[in-house]
């Protein structure tokens, strides 16, 4: 698992905002499309890509995607 392809999974989720600059430090729930939707679709892209079981909680408490990235390797 690359930090990279986690990225990119993250990115793919986004469908209404420019996610060209997304990188490590970008705090993924800082934008208009960010929603519990969203939160829900992080979390079965992180089970059926990396076969990790995240929590809301868990996503709450990463401010970037480098921090989620470290909460899904952590498991």
């Amino acid at each position: 698992m690359e930090l990279q392809d986690f990225i990119q999974n993250i990115v793919n989720l986004f469908d209404d905002i420019d996610t060209s600059n997304f990188s490590a430090l970008t705090d993924f729930k800082d934008n208009d499309e960010w929603n519990s939707l969203l939160a829900l679709s992080v979390i079965a892209m992180v089970d059926e890509e990396y076969g990790v079981i995240i929590t809301s909680d868990e996503i709450k408490q990463a401010k970037t995607i480098e921090e989620l990235y470290m909460i899904l390797k952590s498991k």
